[in-house]
């Protein structure tokens, strides 16, 4: 079996260096960033960046993540 190695797209990686989060986790398609306490604001900074710096990214947030104060960033395909 394969492990197919995670990699961090040039777009990613500029939004991880502007908006540097305490805590994240690779993705296959980008990165979740976890252990935020206003959530809404930080979606709403995360969105503003990526309009910004004009990057190929987009924010996904569900209920789900609300529990552990989560979002994701994704690569666009």
């Amino acid at each position: 079996m394969k492990i197919k190695e995670k990699t961090i797209s040039a777009d990613l990686q500029k939004f991880i260096d502007k908006f540097e989060p305490t805590k994240y986790k690779t993705l296959g398609r980008g990165i979740e960033i976890r252990g935020i306490n206003d959530i809404h604001r930080s979606i709403s900074m995360a969105k503003v960046l990526i309009e910004k710096l004009k990057l190929n990214l987009t924010v996904n947030h569900t209920a789900e993540m609300v529990g552990y104060g989560g979002f994701e960033v994704n690569n666009v395909v």
